[in-house]
C-alpha cells in the first residue's frame, strides 16, 4: 500500500478529479453537478484519496440514522491495485461508525471481481440479487450488507496496520 496515499473528505476542488475516475471507471457515470450536490446532501459523506494534489481514489455513502448505503467506490485506472480503494473505504466505514451506524448495504455487478473481493475483505456478505439494476448492459447487481462494521474494520486494519493513521487509530 502506497504511503504517499493521504485520505480526507472530499471538497469542491476534488470534483475535476472525481469526475476523471467516473468517465475511466463506470459506463454512465455520475455528472459534475451530481457530485456538486452530494456536498450539500446533509446524508452524505465523500473521502478522497489523494497522491500529491491528484485524486486516485474516492468513495462515498448516504448515512441515515444507524443506516448506511455505499454509493460510490472508485479508483482511478492507473492507481489500481495499490491498495486506495481499501484506504477510501476503510475512511468511509470508520467514519460511518464513529456516528453510530450499525449496518451498511451496496450494489455491485456481479462481474466486477475486484470491488467484490475488496467489499468481502471489509465484512461485507452477499444478501440478494437485483436483476438488470444497471441501465448500461442490463447486468444485475449483488446488494451486499455489513451488520458487523467494527470486526471488518478490525480485519483490515490487522492486515494493513498503516490504516490507523487515516483516522487517528493509535496502533
Amino acid at each position: 500500500m502506497a504511503d504517499e496515499i493521504a485520505v480526507r473528505e472530499m471538497r469542491l476542488e476534488d470534483i475535476d478529479g472525481i469526475m476523471e475516475i467516473e468517465h475511466g471507471s463506470f459506463a454512465t457515470p455520475w455528472t459534475k453537478q451530481d457530485l456538486i450536490g452530494e456536498l450539500s446532501n446533509t446524508a452524505a459523506r465523500y473521502f478522497v484519496a489523494l497522491e500529491g494534489e491528484k485524486v486516485v481514489a474516492y468513495a462515498g455513502t448516504w448515512l441515515i440514522i444507524d443506516e448506511g448505503h455505499i454509493t460510490n467506490v472508485a479508483v482511478h485506472p492507473d492507481w489500481r491495485g495499490r491498495g486506495c480503494g481499501t484506504r477510501v473505504l476503510y475512511a468511509l466505514i470508520q467514519a460511518a461508525i464513529d456516528v453510530g451506524v450499525q449496518y451498511m448495504t451496496l450494489e455491485v455487478r456481479v462481474s466486477n471481481e475486484p470491488a467484490l473481493a475488496l467489499y468481502k475483505n471489509f465484512g461485507f456478505k452477499k444478501a440478494g440479487l437485483r436483476k438488470k439494476y444497471y441501465e448500461d448492459n442490463g447486468e444485475d447487481a449483488h446488494i451486499m450488507v455489513n451488520d458487523r462494521l467494527p470486526q471488518g474494520l478490525e480485519r483490515v486494519r490487522k492486515a494493513h496496520p498503516e490504516l490507523a493513521a487515516l483516522t487517528g487509530e493509535t496502533e
